[in-house]
């Protein structure tokens, strides 16, 4: 039996696919963020600010990164690795701590100085105004780690004789990080890679000789 017209199957308009969410670089995304801490610090960069930055949306932000300070702490790993490691470089290549604290301030001079990003350090800038107190702890931590690590190198010159006896490792480490956190500050007023530079020479002219 023939069917009617009124009784054919009726056939369904194929359905839109639905739109599916941009994808994007996250390389790209994470160091659009990182810039825009080490810019403007972790408290003063809100969810909103870093979405547009990173142009991308609050649920792809949250699904890559997680929260925001989950992000930071990406971001901070990622800056010691691509801009803060020349100190870790120094204090690994150079024969005395003496050569890799001057290695250091000199290549602070450079890197806080240079116009492609930022200027200064985002580990000692970032934490400014800042109300979260894990954040807060987890920058002074590896702040107070570099300051470490040139005691070490100190103590170890000390036993070598590279260095005189008496000398104070503790003091002339905190030395050390006081003016790389002092030359940071500089560059972010304003002060010139030659204005480092020279301070940078006077700083190691106050470390003792055997």
């Amino acid at each position: 039996m023939v069917r009617s017209e009124e009784t054919k199957p009726q056939v369904r308009p194929a359905s839109k696919p639905r739109g599916r969410p941009r994808s994007f670089d996250r390389e790209t995304a994470l160091e659009k963020a990182l810039l825009a801490f080490w810019e403007h610090g972790y408290e003063a960069t809100s969810v909103s600010d870093l979405t547009r930055v990173m142009d991308i949306g609050a649920p792809s932000l949250y699904a890559a990164f997680g929260d925001k300070r989950s992000l930071f702490e990406e971001v901070v790993r990622e800056y010691g690795a691509r801009y803060g490691s020349f100190g870790d470089r120094a204090l690994a290549e150079e024969p005395t701590a003496r050569a890799a604290v001057a290695r250091t301030l000199r290549e602070a001079a450079v890197e806080y100085t240079d116009p492609a990003h930022p200027y200064g350090c985002l580990v000692i800038h970032a934490a400014i105004n800042c109300t979260t107190p894990e954040v807060e702890q987890s920058l002074r931590e590896r702040r107070n780690a570099n300051i470490a690590a040139f005691e070490s190198r100190i103590r170890a010159d000390i036993a070598a004789g590279e260095l005189p006896p008496g000398t104070d490792a503790a003091a002339l480490a905190r030395h050390a990080g006081a003016m790389i956190q002092g030359m940071s500050q500089q560059a972010r007023d304003g002060a010139s890679q030659g204005e480092l530079e020279a301070l940078a020479e006077i700083a190691m002219a106050i470390w003792p000789r055997t």
